[in-house]
């Protein structure tokens, strides 16, 4: 596209584009702070049901205290009770869902009693321990025992809500434009994010959280189509995947508030007000001379070169008009060759019969479905398996980002480690993508991934600090896989349903995202539950990664024949410079969120 000329002659990645990129990129820090921000939201502290008045004595096992505020921070089980007793001589066992009164007991507090009892269900009334949350949606809204489910809905929800934000705002932001957009989400994220904290229900929380995960990934979407439309074709795939890094850095900042301050709304509220400041200068925000030119609006595009070239200290010899008379150049050869031949009648026919060909051939091409990928059992194959690694890759994401506060020892350290992981895993992937291969990168993230998983279930839980480092390298191994299959995919199917490929993946992954907050409540069932499911599923689909074809230094593919050849015929070979096409860095636009 002629358009890329700008980068060639005014610099891939200047000054210009580098304040450009860094200013939207930290706004992304946000998209991450609310993607997990519901890790200390909902957050259970250790409770029991509603006590009697009056209270002198308290037994758990071995630990005894004179109020239930000595004993709680050590209540862990379930399925226990704790035995108390009152001064008017009555004793109660206090469960997490019922109490028990007992009859006839000895004056002596004990804490196993085999006489009669009568059991009351707890109705709205808990006991919270306050030593490390002081306030979080659950205490306020008692969402225990029969309501802890409303509690387990919020991240599955905030979820669905990415999904739709991804769809609706990626289509508008090619209608309207990109920078209002950009400034549309990153305000709603603010105003919405604080409005969070004032929620008078529950239900008024869980539908702008819904809302604020729309915008979260609207902004998500749409900055990545913003950067790669700056960027050249030298930097693009490096500039595209390091938007990753700044959603790791909102995972770190939850840890790091949620640390510091233990009362929710608080939380939130700072959480909304950590990317603020871009709000004070998005508004000069240019618009891409992409969607510029795709417009038609030349006068702008030609001032926004002076403004680049101005920037970046060079003299600014590009117009606007030469750019499209460049892109309509090779239409009008085509016309004035097809004109000289219509002095001869035969070649009027074949030039008529030509352009029938390319007006059935483009019919064709607006048929296409999502049945297109499955057109012969080879691309069914790798259909299959394309989608199996998106949807691993962001169930894993999750599973590991959400279950690091379980995996014992400081919870908040935990998570802390779980974002900073990722930075680190971006650098080696995108080394290792353009040096070793797309394949032989993404197949032994998935494969480390799943063996870090088995181990952590064979580790003594008490060893925290090797429970952690396994978590952790799997964090870093299918955050690798996860990077990478964005261009992956793009790289593996034609022109004529690459698009169509990204956003079909784009919604598995959107899939496991979803089922992702569930597969770690099964951790209340069995501790080791989330990293068996996404143990065997990373290892077998890391293996099945092996029987696709590598794509590095090959051209992009246009046609399905083309695509389903890939691996299999030899072909001229090309620079892997060659094979990142500028059409990559938009379609990466689908992003997980």
């Amino acid at each position: 596209m002629s358009v890329e000329r700008i980068f060639d002659e005014l610099g891939h990645f200047k000054r210009f584009q580098a304040c450009l990129y860094f200013a939207a990129v930290f706004q992304a820090i946000a998209c991450g702070i609310h993607y997990l921000a519901s890790v200390f939201l909902v957050e259970t502290p250790n409770f029991v049901c509603g006590a009697p008045a009056n209270i002198t004595d308290v037994l758990y096992g071995n630990v005894s205290g004179t109020a239930l505020e000595d004993v709680l921070p050590s209540f862990k089980d379930a399925y226990s009770y704790l035995a108390v007793k009152t001064s008017t001589g009555d004793q109660w066992e206090l469960g997490r869902c019922q109490s028990a009164l007992r009859v006839n007991p000895t004056d002596f507090l004990s804490y196993e009693f085999d006489g009669n009892k009568t059991t009351i269900v707890c109705e709205q009334k808990f006991v919270f321990d306050h030593s490390q949350v002081i306030q979080s949606i659950v205490t306020d809204w008692n969402l225990v025992c029969d309501e802890e489910w409303l509690a387990q809905l919020c991240q599955p929800t905030f979820m669905i809500g990415v999904m739709i934000g991804a769809l609706v705002f990626g289509d508008i932001a090619d209608r309207v434009g990109r920078v209002k957009i950009l400034m549309v989400t990153s305000s709603c994220q603010l105003g919405l994010g604080v409005l969070v904290a004032f929620s008078p229900n529950y239900y008024w929380f869980l539908a702008i959280r819904f809302v604020l995960a729309m915008v979260s990934s609207g902004y998500l979407v749409v900055v990545f189509v913003y950067v790669t439309e700056f960027t050249g074709t030298k930097v693009r795939t490096w500039t595209s995947m390091h938007v990753h890094a700044a959603f790791a850095v909102g995972i770190m900042v939850v840890s790091l508030i949620g640390y510091l301050v233990r009362t929710w709304w608080i939380y939130q509220i700072v959480l909304s007000l950590v990317t603020s400041p871009f709000l004070f200068f998005c508004w000069k925000f240019p618009e891409t001379p992409f969607y510029l030119m795709a417009k038609g609006r030349l006068r702008e595009t030609q001032a926004l070169l002076e403004r680049i070239a101005s920037t970046n200290g060079l003299e600014c010899r590009l117009r606007a008009e030469d750019l499209l008379e460049l892109e309509d150049k090779g239409a009008s050869d085509l016309l004035e060759k097809r004109d000289g031949g219509e002095k001869q009648e035969e070649g009027e026919k074949e030039a008529e019969e030509k352009e029938g060909e390319e007006g059935q051939a483009k019919a064709a091409e607006k048929k296409l479905s999502i049945l297109d990928l499955f057109g012969s059992w080879r691309m069914a194959g790798r259909t299959i398996i394309v989608w199996a690694i998106w949807f691993i890759g962001s169930l894993g994401y999750y599973v590991f980002s959400l279950g690091s506060v379980n995996l014992g020892g400081n919870q908040y350290l935990n998570l802390f480690l779980a974002g900073a992981v990722e930075i680190p895993s971006y650098l080696v992937g995108s080394y290792a993508m353009d040096r070793v291969g797309r394949k032989k990168t993404c197949a032994p993230g998935l494969i480390l991934a799943g063996v870090a998983c088995m181990l952590m279930i064979v580790v003594p839980s008490d060893i925290h600090w090797l429970v952690t480092l396994l978590s952790m390298i799997g964090k870093f191994s299918i955050a690798i896989a996860f990077g990478l299959i964005y261009l992956y995919t793009c790289e593996l199917y034609p022109t004529i349903i690459r698009s169509l490929a990204v956003g079909s993946g784009s919604m598995m992954c959107r899939v496991g995202s979803v089922v992702a907050p569930y597969c770690v409540y099964l951790a209340d069932y069995w501790i080791h539950l989330p990293q068996l499911i996404v143990g065997i599923l990373a290892f077998i689909f890391g293996v099945l990664t092996l029987m696709l074809p590598e794509t590095l230094g090959q051209p992009l593919t246009t046609s399905l024949e083309e695509a389903q050849n890939l691996g299999v015929n030899a072909k001229k070979k090309s620079s892997p410079k060659d094979s990142k096409d500028p059409e990559n860095g938009l379609e990466m636009a689908q992003q997980r969120l």
